[in-house]
């Protein structure tokens, strides 16, 4: 099913007609009558900023999760857990499973991911969530329609690696959700990160029961042992590795990384935050030295991909290594949290990937002429207005390329639209408005809507004893192509020696 969904999903895409991006939009997708009546939060309410200021704390005053983190772990080894942190799911050689990122606004954008991954997620025997699984803060108590609403009809489990969002609360909801844990007895914290430190929240164990009853089948049911884990099969193992708020992968996670990558399976690395992205190189830190990308392109561990979430759109680097070998390099965190532009990204060449090798989504013109249509009708300044077309002349001109998809028609450049496109950040330019997730905190709805198109994907991974097959699908929120996903990037990534 999936390969004839394939094979028609690439005729619709986004790279073959403005209408498979999702700008001619029939008729609304049935996500609206999905989602809950309540239509989530405002990171403009100075409540919420101050809920979530451990993100800030942690930059002036030192981020505590690797201790936090090692007492997890501490209290799971308590609990008789396996201490390599494994999870065996009941599949052999061939089997297929979904991967979404940055999931849990709970408002339309989430939800109008829904549908296309049911349909594609039919036969999968599971499904992971790369960070951030509960906006704006990580509560046990917004998993109701953050998480068990939203996926009560995936008939397989759901695993997760936290966000730095789920770590707002020190990691309780999201500890007592994925691994049924107790919380935490309670550590003082000297000094002023101390006096100021966002402390988890007190779970409403009623109102989690009843949230549970959403996904209560047995098919369901799995508890993971910790915030990061390894899922085994015969042919691949996945790694899910736990970065924290600020980056940095404590001691005790860095010898369980290298003890589990030392088996001799291929493996993908599923992380909180990107090695690559924005055409820039962000390895994660490892405490002792060294970063986690030491670890991927060890040829002994055998790594092909490294999967990362944080950025809500999708991005791909082939990296050919010197000795030939190449390591797929992915974003995927467009599963429900608004969009990061693309048409920031400069011409790619970062460990000399080729512009043409590298894939995103949305395209660069789409992501720009989103962001002018936004901008033109929340400022009410008509002249930034980008068509598709338009933009996507915009990007080629700026990226020295031919455009992705054949332009509607012939498009005539001018002075206005050079100007609009450097206020939206396409080329750089002291004063532009905000596109990326560096006003993520403060002006985050100024980057979100909330009708189609939404710009939205997620992964279906398909694994057989010589073969992984990662397919980006995209979710627009269009009827059409909830009932058709569209296949906006798809590789075959060998996995025999």
């Amino acid at each position: 099913m999936v390969e004839v969904a394939a094979e028609r999903g690439k005729q619709l895409s986004s790279r073959v007609s403005e209408e498979g991006a999702g700008w001619a939009c029939a008729q609304t997708g049935t996500f609206a009558q999905l989602r809950p009546d309540d239509h989530g939060f405002s990171w403009l309410n100075l409540r919420t900023l101050w809920l979530s200021r451990n993100e800030i704390l942690a930059g002036l005053f030192g981020d505590p999760s690797g201790q936090v983190r090692a007492r997890w772990v501490a209290a799971q080894e308590a609990r008789g857990i396996d201490p390599e942190f494994r999870i065996k799911p009941p599949v052999d050689g061939n089997f297929s499973f979904l991967l979404l990122g940055d999931t849990g606004e709970g408002d339309a954008s989430q939800y109008a991911v829904v549908p296309g991954m049911l349909k594609m997620g039919e036969e999968t025997s599971f499904a992971v969530i790369a960070s951030d699984v509960i906006y704006p803060t990580g509560s046990g108590n917004e998993y109701g329609d953050k998480f068990f609403r939203p996926y009560k009809d995936y008939d397989a489990p759901i695993y997760a690696i936290p966000g730095n969002h789920d770590w707002y609360d020190g990691l309780g909801g999201f500890m007592r959700v994925f691994s049924d844990a107790p919380p935490l007895r309670p550590k003082p914290d000297r000094g002023l990160r101390g006096l100021l430190w966002r402390k988890p929240e007190r779970i409403d164990e009623a109102r989690l029961t009843e949230a549970r009853a959403m996904r209560g089948k047995a098919s369901q049911q799995a508890t993971q042992p910790g915030p990061y884990w390894v899922i085994e099969s015969e042919s691949l193992l996945i790694v899910g590795v736990d970065t924290g708020i600020r980056n940095v992968i404590d001691k005790g996670q860095v010898a369980w990384l290298r003890r589990v990558s030392l088996d001799p399976r291929p493996k993908i690395l599923v992380t909180g935050k990107p090695i690559y992205t924005g055409n820039v190189y962000k390895p994660s830190p490892l405490e002792g030295g060294g970063t986690i990308d030491d670890i991927v392109r060890d040829p002994a561990h055998r790594y092909v991909a490294a999967i990362g979430g944080d950025v809500h759109n999708y991005q791909r680097y082939p990296v050919r290594l010197d000795d030939g070998r190449v390591i797929q390099y992915v974003v995927s965190g467009g599963g429900g949290a608004f969009m990061h532009a693309t048409h920031i990204i400069d011409r790619v060449d970062v460990s000399k990937v080729h512009e043409d090798d590298f894939k995103c989504y949305p395209l660069r013109g789409d992501s720009l002429s989103f962001y002018s249509q936004l901008y033109a009708k929340r400022l009410r300044m008509k002249w930034l207005n980008l068509t598709p077309s338009e933009a996507s002349c915009l990007m080629s001109e700026r990226i020295r390329n031919e455009p992705v998809r054949t332009p509607t028609g012939p498009v005539e450049i001018t002075w206005r639209m050079r100007w609009a496109a450097r206020f939206l950040g396409a080329w750089p330019w002291p004063l532009r408005l905000p596109v990326d997730k560096v006003f993520h905190r403060f002006l985050s709805e100024l980057s979100d809507w909330d009708t189609p198109p939404f710009f939205k994907q997620f992964l279906h991974a398909t694994v057989t004893p010589e073969e992984l097959t990662l397919r980006c699908f995209a979710a627009t929120g269009c009827l059409g192509q909830e009932l058709d996903p569209p296949l906006e990037d798809e590789v075959r990534i060998p996995l025999t020696a």
